[in-house]
């Protein structure tokens, strides 16, 4: 990986209901709840203190309804067209599978076994009923990285966030699959180092 390669602007999708009560969300698709809305609010306002000409930076959100709510309130807070952005399918949030719409607490209930086998390994564990792993996510994101022609807002999920700084700052994967990602924030990635604003 070059240093050359564009600065990309990640914000994690403002918080759902789901989130709030610890459900795993991966591709359901959950709307933004109040307070998610003013996270929106907030990464804008830090997007628009940390650059100056924001309508000349890409921004890229996938398709789902907590990530296009996101980005819609986040172009609006920074005076640009709320829908004039592009979706790109290979930024869903990783698939739990069968776990999907369950809290840790249910699965360590329900698969105890399972569960314990993911805690060993959480970035190549993949969960039942079709879960994805963190290193499948890496292989689906990472031509996106390639694609990238200048800096890019990222409106996107918390998994894909750690498989960009796993593939673009060397991140370790056991570090990584574990790493905070924060909503109402803006994760910039420049070359190699990332920083929280």
């Amino acid at each position: 990986m070059t240093a050359s390669r564009p600065t990309i602007y990640f914000i994690r999708h403002g918080e759902t209901d789901w989130n709030l009560e610890g459900r795993l969300q991966g591709q359901k698709d959950i709307p933004l709840n109040d307070v998610g809305r003013v996270q929106a609010e907030e990464a804008g306002r830090k997007l628009k203190a940390l650059v100056s000409h924001v309508e000349d930076l890409a921004y890229v959100a996938s398709p789902m309804t907590r990530t296009r709510e996101t980005m819609e309130i986040l172009r609006e807070t920074l005076g640009l067209h709320p829908e004039v952005y592009r979706l790109d399918d290979r930024l869903v949030e990783l698939t739990f599978g069968a776990w999907e719409g369950m809290t840790w607490k249910e699965v360590r209930k329900a698969e105890p076994s399972l569960a314990a086998l993911r805690e060993q390994d959480k970035w190549h564990y993949a969960p039942p009923g079709g879960g994805e792993s963190y290193a499948m996510l890496v292989d689906r994101v990472r031509p996106i990285l390639d694609d990238l022609t200048r800096d890019t807002v990222i409106v996107a999920h918390g998994g894909v966030a750690r498989a960009f700084l796993s593939i673009c700052c060397g991140v370790n994967p056991r570090q990584a699959a574990s790493m905070d990602i924060w909503q109402g924030r803006v994760l910039m990635i420049e070359g190699r180092s990332y920083r929280w604003v």
